[in-house]
């Protein structure tokens, strides 16, 4: 008792120490110089540092929930362990999703980085499902004999908590912000899995709470928090997983980019009336087809320059994220007529 009693102590002097330290660390900005031209190295360095502290988490959670007598927290640790699953998973598919166009993969490997993400979200799916069928087990088990004693959780499951929630937000954020620089779907899926743990532990930290509050009559909040956080972590992982359907079914990009595609076709001296645009998710771009007219007296190297203007400047464009554009030269039929007159 006296052990457990000292390393309550112990997690009592660290927390505030660490919360305040985590406080500075969200204020913290990427410098603006940062070096986000080499998205491999970017996906790297920001993914393996996630799996750093995924793997100290899950070994704290689960120590303090079976020291702790938390059920909530061994969900919650279980819920770390898979993000380090999804980190590895990250880490190994940007080595090829990254790899240019080859003889096999003309269209290159983008697909890859779809595949990845829909992994993520399929392994949150199964970690939500998982723990609610487990906490709806405790629950049915505490009902049938309200005579059995069951453990109330101690404060060290309570620091882990809360250590979590700060550790998990921070990464949240500098993944999210990376994921969006380098404009990687798989990138940006597994920082909400980052938030989906972060969130999972805030109910795991109020069921902890109240526990120690107020005694064994309310033990049944552990596994009841559990439940919540399984809920939580499947609706993450729906949301993760829902627009990789349409970027492996080949859709299309919204009505919006579509006529900000034609808005600036129509920049380019003489490209006119751009129509039959279509365009296809890659993952983390679109590839464009388009037809447009061009003066029907126009030559092939006029014509073919104005392709390449067009080309580049739907290419730089940072809102619109365009890999690769085809473009279909059309002469005004008019002026065709006219000039054969």
């Amino acid at each position: 008792m006296r052990n457990r009693q000292s390393g309550a102590s112990r997690m009592i002097c660290l927390f505030p120490a660490s919360t305040v330290l985590f406080s500075k660390v969200f204020k913290m900005q990427t410098p603006p110089n940062s070096d986000f031209s080499d998205p491999a190295q970017t996906i790297f360095r920001i993914t393996l540092l996630g799996a750093v502290f995924n793997a100290v988490l899950v070994v704290l959670k689960f120590a303090a929930g079976i020291w702790g007598s938390s059920s909530v927290l061994i969900a919650d640790a279980v819920h770390s362990l898979s993000d380090f699953v999804t980190d590895a998973a990250v880490i190994v598919g940007a080595r090829y999703w990254e790899r240019p166009a080859d003889q096999e993969h003309p269209y290159g490997h983008a697909k890859l980085e779809t595949i990845v993400t829909l992994f993520i979200g399929a392994i949150l799916c199964l970690v939500g499902l998982q723990l609610i069928s487990g906490a709806v087990s405790t629950l049915y088990e505490m009902t049938s004999d309200p005579e059995h004693g069951y453990s109330v959780p101690g404060i060290f499951a309570l620091g882990a908590a809360l250590i979590s929630i700060a550790v998990k937000e921070f990464l949240y954020r500098i993944t999210a912000r990376a994921g969006r620089k380098v404009r990687s779907s798989a990138v940006v899926a597994n920082a909400w899995h980052h938030r989906s743990d972060a969130l999972s532990s805030i109910p795991a930290a109020a069921a902890v709470g109240c526990c120690l509050l107020w005694g064994e009559a309310y033990a049944f909040l552990d596994p009841a928090a559990t439940i919540v956080v399984g809920g939580m972590i499947f609706y993450a992982a729906w949301l993760i997983m829902y627009p990789t359907f349409g970027t492996l079914m080949d859709a299309g990009a919204s009505r919006e980019t579509v006529q900000k595609i034609s808005e600036l076709v129509q920049k380019i001296p003489g490209a006119e009336n751009p129509h039959r645009i279509r365009t296809r998710n890659m993952g983390h771009g679109f590839d464009v087809d388009l037809h447009v007219w061009v003066r029907g007296d126009a030559t092939v190297t006029e014509s073919h320059e104005m392709a390449h203007q067009i080309e580049k400047l739907l290419k730089e464009s940072e809102d619109l994220a365009v890999l690769d554009v085809i473009i279909h030269i059309e002469p005004i039929r008019s002026q065709v007529s006219e000039n054969a007159g």
